[in-house]
């Protein structure tokens, strides 16, 4: 579940990055706490919900 939002707010990210350039920043944060999640994830080893 984690990874497909992680690759949803990716694949937002460049469309807002590339195409829209409308609601570039908030893109850029949810992608960022994503990215956080998922180390979180990782270093704490717990498995996926």
């Amino acid at each position: 579940m984690l990874w497909t939002i992680a690759v949803i707010l990716f694949i937002l990210w460049l469309l807002g990055f590339v195409v829209l350039h409308v609601g570039g920043g908030l893109i850029h944060l949810l992608l960022v706490l994503a990215v956080i999640a998922i180390v979180w994830r990782l270093v704490t080893g717990r498995p996926a919900v």
